[in-house]
């Protein structure tokens, strides 16, 4: 089959094209992932899609469709995506964040595709310093939540049609909202989630689509590079969801800094050596502990920027997995 006349409904033209529906926008992206649409038409839909602006209904469609080719995963508490590109920001210190909150119970489930950045401070260098077991199959998955809290499922392993759109952007030179989708995607179905995005307007399109997809609780923010990542020097405005109605709150700045998160540091080893104790940067350490108070705050846990202070001041300094 052929997803032209979905191509038809976004580019008929000024007064006569719109936005699909979350059920043509299920079959559509169902055609993409089996393989029966032509490259060309795909290119195409993405990015028509691109140049009127997705909607909440076509995310959510194209995560139902995502979903639904996907392999069985165990439900971790909290889903943790890491889609951001990298060129922006300095060290991953969000990982150090979600160890944190596993550390207190909470499974983390992260998944992403981190590792094109080869110029920059790699996610996928820093996991197996930090104890984050990479798990490439569902089994693996059960074992890291089992063990260690947390594991990390990279994006090839659970759906590589999808990182073949994702890697899309290599030909158009544009994103595509195969990013966004990626975000909302919740391969595991938590019922929690955190999001970053780079770009202010998706928040609100990330919380719509998480409601569409029923999502109880999520937080959204303008992250570091577009990770979920707080920079403590600055005021962040979170949207979301809470009892999965809309949901919005601000949080001032953490600590009177001017650094930048991107400060020039590239070697993961800081991050060890900050967990374990061995360096003292009260900067990065606010970005590991103001993180993890919003990631707790999404999981309902109340009070949560003094559990997350509570949590790194006895937190185990061993990384070992």
């Amino acid at each position: 089959m052929s997803i032209a006349p979905y191509v038809r409904i976004l580019g008929r033209g000024p007064g006569r094209s719109r936005s699909l529906t979350r059920q043509e926008a299920f079959e559509a992206l169902s055609l993409v992932l089996t393989g029966e649409a032509a490259p060309e038409a795909v290119g195409a839909m993405l990015m028509l899609m691109r140049m009127k602006g997705e909607v909440p209904e076509e995310i959510a469609g194209f995560a139902d469709a995502a979903r639904a080719a996907l392999p069985s995963l165990p439900v971790p508490a909290l889903d943790w995506p890491s889609y951001a590109a990298g060129r922006t920001r300095g060290l991953p210190w969000f990982l150090l964040s979600a160890r944190l909150v596993a550390s207190a119970g909470y499974p983390v489930l992260m998944h992403g595709w981190n590792s094109h950045q080869s110029d920059h401070a790699s996610v996928r260098d820093a996991l197996p310093l930090l104890g984050i077991p990479v798990a490439p199959t569902a089994e693996t998955v059960v074992s890291a939540l089992d063990g260690t809290g947390i594991g990390y499922m990279p994006l090839e392993a659970f759906s590589p049609r999808m990182l073949e759109l994702l890697r899309l952007r290599d030909h158009l030179g544009l994103r595509s909202c195969i990013n966004t989708v990626l975000r909302v995607l919740n391969p595991g179905g938590a019922a929690a989630s955190v999001q970053g995005v780079f770009h202010p307007p998706y928040r609100e399109l990330q919380q719509d689509a998480g409601a569409l997809l029923g999502l109880p609780a999520l937080t959204v923010i303008k992250g570091g590079g577009g990770e979920f990542e707080r920079n403590p020097a600055k005021g962040v405005a979170g949207y979301g969801l809470r009892g999965g109605t809309a949901w919005e709150q601000s949080w001032p700045e953490m600590i009177d800094e001017t650094r930048r998160l991107n400060d020039g540091e590239t070697d993961p080893a800081r991050l060890v050596a900050l967990w374990e104790g061995r360096l003292d940067d009260p900067f990065s350490e606010a970005i590991v502990v103001g993180t993890a108070a919003l990631a707790l705050d999404t999981l309902g846990v109340a009070g949560a920027d003094g559990a997350a202070r509570a949590l790194w001041d006895g937190r185990n300094r061993a990384l070992a997995a």
